[in-house]
């Protein structure tokens, strides 16, 4: 995906993209509730702040910015809500970041 051959209005778009995710990811706080997320291996509805040593209100932000990445899907179901990691946008995560730093295989 990140070649030589690509257009560069194209590479800056892709770039731009991958960045917004890598700033969802880049609060403690928030790689804590994905691996919460991740161990689980089911949506966590409603548990989640009790599982975490932060507020609702802070979980909820949380939540909220990974989920506008989409790193996780969720749905309120009147004050419930639920939350699960979204497996896709995490599958083509790795493989632009397996793409973007495939030559490193044969470096130094």
């Amino acid at each position: 995906m990140y070649d030589k051959d690509m257009d560069k209005e194209q590479k800056l778009t892709d770039f731009e993209s991958l960045a917004a995710v890598c700033k969802a990811l880049s609060h403690p706080a928030r790689l804590a509730i994905l691996q919460t997320l991740a161990h689980r291996g089911a949506c966590i509805c409603g548990e989640i702040v009790d599982l975490m040593p932060l507020s609702q209100a802070t979980v909820s932000q949380h939540l909220k910015i990974l989920k506008n990445a989409g790193l996780v899907t969720g749905e309120i179901d009147g004050p419930r809500s639920c939350y699960c990691i979204n497996a896709e946008t995490m599958r083509l995560l790795r493989e632009e970041f397996g793409q973007m730093f495939v030559s490193l295989e044969n470096c130094c």
